[in-house]
C-alpha cells in the first residue's frame, strides 16, 4: 500500500502580524501546530521563511523540506511544554563533549584537535566562565561542577525557540561547548561543523571515503545549518 502523504490544500501562504508576535496563514486560516496550538513566532522573518517553506510545496506536503517551520513546532509543542526536560537533555552534553575527549594517536589527529578544539574551549572558559577538563582515551573525566552549571546558565538565558535550534546544533555535533559557540558566534557555522567532523574526517582519509556515510554526513550538516539559520531567525529584528 502506499504511503499516504498530506495534500496541499492551500493556494497562497502569507505571514501575518500578531499582537504578540508574527504568524502564517494559508489562504486567510492560521496555520496551527500538530499540537493544534497557535503558530505563534517570535519574528517577522521567522514568519516570512516559515510562508515561503508553505509557498514552495508541490502537490504533496513534504515536512522534510520545511526546517523552519518543523523547529518552530518543536519550539511551540515540544519546550514550550517540556523546557525543564529539553534543558537537562541538552546540557548533559557538557558532562562528556566531543571536544574533551582527545585521540592518544596518531599524532597527526591529536595535533588536528588541538588547532580545532582547544580555541572553542577557550572560548567557553573566557566567555562563559566554564572552563572544561581536557582526556587523552574513552574513559570518562569528571567536569568542574562550577563550569557545568555556568554551560547550564547558558542555556537558561536563550528562549524556547532559541533552544529548539541549539537543541540539533548540540545533538548533532555532540558538543555543548559547540552548540554554545555557534549562538555566541565564536566561528563560521561550516568551521564548527568542520570540528564536529574531525575525527570522521580523518578516518576517510586514512581508510577511504564510503558514498553512504558521506550520504549520511551531508545530511547531518545541512540540517547543522539549518539549526545555525533558525537560531539567527528567532534573533532577527523586525
Amino acid at each position: 500500500m502506499a504511503e499516504w502523504k498530506p495534500k496541499r490544500f492551500w493556494t497562497e501562504a502569507r505571514a501575518v502580524a500578531l499582537d504578540d508576535g508574527h504568524s502564517v496563514h494559508l489562504d486567510g486560516r492560521p496555520v496551527k501546530t500538530p499540537a493544534k496550538a497557535i503558530f505563534r513566532l517570535p519574528t517577522r522573518a521567522m514568519a516570512e521563511a516559515a510562508a515561503a517553506e508553505w509557498n514552495a510545496q508541490g502537490e504533496m506536503l513534504d515536512p522534510a523540506t520545511m526546517p523552519v517551520t518543523r523547529a518552530a513546532n518543536s519550539a511551540i509543542d515540544t519546550i514550550g511544554r517540556n523546557r525543564a526536560e529539553v534543558q537537562e537533555m541538552i546540557a548533559a552534553y557538557g558532562g562528556s563533549d566531543l571536544l574533551c575527549y582527545r585521540a592518544e594517536g596518531p599524532a597527526e589527529l591529536v595535533a588536528r584537535q588541538a588547532r580545532d578544539w582547544d580555541p572553542l574551549l577557550d572560548w567557553a572558559a573566557t566567555r562563559l566562565g566554564a572552563p572544561l577538563v581536557v582526556t587523552a582515551g574513552v574513559v570518562p573525566v569528571a567536569q568542574p561542577a562550577d563550569s557545568l552549571a555556568r554551560l547550564d546558565a547558558a542555556l537558561d538565558a536563550v528562549s524556547d525557540f532559541e533552544l529548539a535550534a541549539l537543541h540539533d546544533l548540540v545533538a548533532l555535533s555532540g558538543s555543548l561547548v559547540l552548540g554554545l559557540a555557534a549562538a555566541g558566534g565564536a566561528a563560521a557555522p561550516a568551521a564548527l561543523w568542520s570540528a564536529a567532523r574531525l575525527d570522521e574526517e580523518f578516518q576517510a582519509e586514512v581508510w577511504g571515503r564510503d558514498d553512504e556515510a558521506d550520504a549520511v554526513s551531508a545530511a547531518r550538516e545541512q540540517a547543522f545549518h539549518d539549526a545555525w539559520r533558525f537560531l539567527g531567525l528567532c534573533r532577527a529584528a523586525d
